[in-house]
């Protein structure tokens, strides 16, 4: 059921008929329904019969995190509350939450479309899923939770932490499925491979992991340790939560799910649309969201959009593994760095384990930046003269493949702390 061919195999004409219509119905409801988005059009000049075509959608006003925080808690909202049977939020830094609701549609949408991203991944209605994320306000727990129950998978909600349980009910209840953060899966499979797991046990086949950039280098870690398909998972609470996108068994690429979502690559200084196969800002506008429905969202996500036919068969646009944030870039000496560029750089070698610090301070008027490695028992114990070697060698790929020199810090294993949901990768001790 969930392998939903007659949307997932649409021709381009067919999508862009659908998404054409959509658009214009959500456009004509947020004018009438949302006070802000009403504003904004007058704003711009717009009527709703403007859009006459989806390349229209460039003249329609952006949304940004700050506009949600502004209208807090509900002024987004474009049906009455009695229709709401379901608030989630983010965790901003104001400390208020950007509040998203959903109807009864909305959740039984989201859970079909969770549903069909874990179709992609490659899960069955036989499955036992460990859902490692956490459940609450993030959307990432529940999410995942009904997306696996409309499947008709066995869901285990352990949600985040308590690793030693977690592993535990992994052997005891046969889990063949975990979802969680990538790191956290790291950090999970280095607890079980300490000691204490019965690795005959141990039946997982596929780890569904997102809510942070990871590069394929981590992947490759995760797929060895757990001996898994690892596939990333795609979403935002503003947008949806996750099944916004999700890569399928052939990795070349998150499908997104373009009959509900209208995904666009803009530059992000100027705002102006980018074709296919140029990198910039995802921008996702929702089409089918009932209660909390976004036009032209700006995520901060860096990517780049694909058309070309993907060999699973779906014709939906694919979008690259987000290899970073606008707001996570760091610019050291006029370079933008990425914390995913520098983890790529680390793993390449096979010395290091994926656990890092980008430290960034002054030194004069200069920019400073220490990297912070964790590397392998066996380096650690060896001769001083290998760690000098391999500090030098990451020093020098750092310096080629990013354009920038870096002090490296070798760094005992277990050192760096470990977190059971995003992973702290930057300190910055410049002056603001």
């Amino acid at each position: 059921m969930y392998w939903q061919r007659e949307y997932e195999t649409m021709s381009r004409e067919q999508i862009r008929k659908v998404q054409l219509e959509r658009l214009q119905a959500l456009v004509k409801r947020l004018y009438n329904e949302v006070p802000f988005y009403q504003q904004r059009f007058k704003e711009k000049g717009l009527l709703p019969g403007d859009i006459k075509t989806l390349e229209d959608i460039k003249h329609l006003p952006f949304t940004t995190k700050q506009d949600l925080r502004d209208t807090y808690p509900f002024g987004m909202f474009a049906v009455p509350m009695e229709d709401v049977v379901r608030l989630h939020g983010s965790s901003g830094t104001t400390g208020k939450p950007v509040v998203v609701g959903y109807t009864k549609n909305d959740l039984r949408i989201w859970g079909n479309l969770i549903a069909r991203s874990m179709v992609m991944a490659g899960v069955t209605k036989n499955d036992v899923v460990q859902n490692a994320y956490g459940y609450g306000l993030f959307t990432g727990g529940m999410g995942i939770h009904y997306g696996a129950e409309t499947l008709g998978a066995a869901v285990v909600p352990m949600s985040g932490g308590n690793t030693a349980k977690q592993l535990m009910l992994m052997q005891d209840f046969g889990t063949t499925v975990l979802t969680c953060t990538p790191t956290y899966a790291l950090y999970m499979a280095e607890e079980a491979h300490a000691g204490g797991v019965d690795w005959e046990k141990i039946k997982l086949k596929i780890g569904i992991f997102g809510a942070e950039p990871w590069s394929n280098e981590m992947r490759r870690q995760l797929e060895e340790s757990w001996n898994i398909t690892a596939v990333d998972i795609y979403g935002l609470s503003e947008v949806l939560g996750p099944g916004v996108a999700c890569e399928c068994r052939y990795k070349k690429g998150l499908h997104i799910n373009e009959d509900h979502f209208i995904a666009e690559v803009i530059d992000p200084e100027t705002g102006e649309p980018l074709p296919y196969g140029q990198r910039g800002e995802l921008v996702f506008t929702s089409l089918t969201k009932e209660a909390f429905p976004v036009l032209r969202y700006r995520t901060r996500d860096i990517s780049v959009l694909y058309a070309d036919k993907c060999e699973c068969g779906r014709t939906l646009i694919r979008m690259e593994r987000v290899t970073g944030r606008t707001d996570d870039m760091l610019i050291i000496r006029g370079v933008n760095v990425f914390p995913s560029q520098v983890e790529s750089v680390l793993l390449e070698f096979g010395e290091t384990e994926p656990h890092y610090l980008l430290v960034v301070d002054k030194k004069g008027t200069m920019d400073d930046l220490e990297i912070w490695v964790e590397v392998s028992d066996r380096m650690f114990s060896d001769k001083v003269r290998g760690l000098e070697d391999l500090e030098k060698r990451l020093r020098a790929r750092v310096l080629s493949v990013l354009g920038i020199s870096a002090k490296i810090r070798l760094v005992e294993p277990k050192s760096i702390p470990r977190s059971e949901g995003k992973a702290k990768r930057i300190i910055d001790k410049r002056p603001k």
